[in-house]
């Protein structure tokens, strides 16, 4: 089993926004591998979103609300990043 410092952070988060993370060895495991197409897809969409946001900051009528919705949606990403740096961190010698 992993060390109690090599954990991964999850994309998603749990009860009261907290944040989950996985215990494991096996980086090819059921786990690991949903919580890496659920941060490829969320990549795709922060880039597509991304794209959509600088047409609205572009847009002076854009509605505000279309602003908010797509922060909220780009919220994941930096999660995603935190993780695959402490993933990488994991791999390197040391």
């Amino acid at each position: 089993m992993t060390a109690p410092n090599d954990v991964r952070l999850l994309p998603w988060s749990g009860p009261e926004n907290k944040p989950r993370y996985l215990s494991t060895d096996h980086t090819d495991g059921y786990m690991s591998r949903l919580a890496d197409n659920i941060e490829a897809v969320q990549l795709g969409t922060a880039a597509l979103l991304l794209e959509m946001a600088s047409e609205s900051l572009a847009d002076e009528d854009a509605e505000p609300i279309e602003l908010r919705r797509l922060g909220h949606a780009l919220t994941g990403v930096p999660r995603i990043a935190v993780s695959r740096r402490q993933l990488l961190a994991a791999v390197e010698p040391r």
